[in-house]
């Protein structure tokens, strides 16, 4: 089968367009015939080896961690998946990805597609909105009423986490690019704001705020400015950095570390097919375009989610 590899840590180069065999699911697996899968930072930063320590994966290993696509065969004890299935998942991130024509699947990380949209977009969906929704309400817990401040909302996280936000019942502002700042309306932020410069003590219209949450990568005395604009009591989040808690005030603070969960992936799936949660997908691009989103990636010129399907 047709897939994208490496078999050593690197830049972008060292992923290749290859042939590899095609595997057999195991008990518990099922195979999937893969529509599409989706770019991740994360997935640079295990093949740049940034992560080797906490996500140790084998060579070569094939990059992917998103699916969405059909299944074609399953294992011994499979009982709630079965040949024909559309599904979608967040694959375990030490085991070969979805950058190839098939990928193994424990069957318990595959929710069902949504039905409302193409299949290979599935893929926008499991990180990213399995990131937002962990972020506001397992670690920030949060609730209606309260005020959230979601810094790099133009990002594939970010137009989950202000959908959600907005959706729960918060006030939502949020920071955006120009190019970026309708689509973060439409997702129901009340405040659109450009980049903030923290340098100093940004001035935010609606600060302080319940919840910030820091979709971007920001130096610990940047980080230390977003703390400062939550309220007493309240919470900082951040993909990229966790901040210093503020005891005096009941500032608290975390960073989320997404997990697989098909259960709460159904729920997205579900709001997605109810119209309420809105899939962006930036660009389509075939396995051998993959590399040079890599570079884009590591040359912070990465814009939008970008699914890679295999046929």
């Amino acid at each position: 089968m047709h897939a994208i590899t490496f078999d050593h840590h690197g830049d972008s180069d060292v992923l290749t367009e290859t042939d590899i065999p095609r595997p057999t699911p195991g008990p518990g697996e099922v195979l999937v015939e893969v529509a599409g899968t989706s770019f991740n930072p994360v997935d640079a930063a295990i093949r740049g080896g940034w992560l080797t320590e906490v996500i140790p994966v084998t060579f070569p290993h094939v990059p992917g961690i998103d699916v969405a696509g059909t299944v074609v065969e399953v294992g011994d004890g499979v009982q709630d998946r079965a040949p024909g299935d559309a599904v979608v998942g967040m694959l375990p991130m030490v085991a070969d990805g979805a950058a190839a024509e098939f990928v193994l699947a424990p069957a318990e990380v595959l929710a069902t597609a949504p039905a409302s949209i193409p299949l290979a977009d599935a893929a926008a969906l499991p990180v990213v909105g399995l990131t937002a929704w962990q972020a506001l309400f397992e670690l920030a817990d949060l609730r209606p009423g309260q005020s959230v401040l979601v810094n790099g909302a133009g990002g594939a996280v970010g137009g989950y986490a202000v959908q959600l936000a907005a959706q729960a019942g918060a006030h939502v502002t949020a920071t955006a690019s120009d190019r970026s700042a309708a689509a973060v309306r439409a997702h129901g932020a009340q405040h659109v704001v450009g980049h903030l410069d923290l340098s100093g003590s940004p001035v935010v219209e609606g600060a302080p705020f319940d919840l910030v949450l820091n979709l971007v990568s920001t130096s610990e005395d940047e980080t230390a400015a977003l703390v400062g604009l939550v309220a007493d009591g309240g919470m900082h989040v951040g993909t990229m950095t966790t901040g210093e808690p503020d005891a005096a005030r009941g500032v608290r603070t975390a960073r989320v570390f997404v997990r697989s969960d098909a259960a709460l992936l159904a729920e997205l799936v579900r709001r997605v097919d109810d119209g309420t949660l809105t899939v962006d997908v930036a660009q389509r691009i075939p396995l051998r375009g993959l590399a040079a989103v890599h570079d884009a990636s590591d040359a912070g010129r990465a814009t939008g989610k970008v699914i890679v399907t295999p046929r």
